[in-house]
């Protein structure tokens, strides 16, 4: 199965691409999470600063040729629609997991998720090491990436429009 194929069979509303080399770490980004903003930094194996430096991330992405980013998109009925958001959470991640397990035997491939990982009810970090280190993806943001940038180089919004929510990930190979 080829790349666009595997991403088609997964069911995304919305797929770019560019060249990996546009993908820029920032560490702002990072500075993000460690400030407390979703208050998992620290307790989490996926996050920081348990996922790795972004020097390797950077390092990763100079190493590949490119990043097919995808989203799943929802309908909100206003923009307090908790239970939309959180039901469309669920969907990317059970759609960005299967993208996961298409791309597991490619030696290239990175996959990187939106948000913590969610596969424990509560992670064993850092008193234990995880359950499923397999399973486990990073965050775009924990790679120090600015999800808003990342889309505008693949050329697909990261704003879909008002009472729209949009959860993004990518494959960079």
């Amino acid at each position: 199965m080829d790349v666009p194929e595997a991403i088609d069979s997964v069911g995304f509303e919305s797929v770019g691409r560019c060249a990996a080399t546009a993908l820029r770490v920032m560490p702002e980004v990072r500075e993000m999470c460690a400030s407390g903003g979703c208050r998992v930094y620290g307790t989490n194996w996926a996050c920081p600063p348990h996922c790795g430096s972004l020097e390797d991330f950077q390092a990763l992405f100079r190493q590949r040729s490119c990043c097919w980013v995808v989203q799943t998109v929802q309908e909100q009925e206003d923009e307090f629609d908790v239970e939309t958001m959180m039901e469309a959470s669920q969907i990317h991640q059970e759609r960005i997991q299967k993208l996961a397990d298409l791309f597991k035997g490619h030696p290239d491939a990175l996959v990187l998720s939106a948000g913590t990982c969610t596969l424990c009810p509560s992670c064993s970090c850092p008193d234990a090491p995880c359950r499923f280190p397999e399973k486990r993806l990073v965050s775009m943001e924990s790679a120090g990436l600015m999800v808003n940038d990342v889309c505008i180089s693949a050329g697909i919004p990261y704003n879909h429009g008002k009472n729209m929510i949009a959860y993004t990930g990518c494959v960079v190979l």
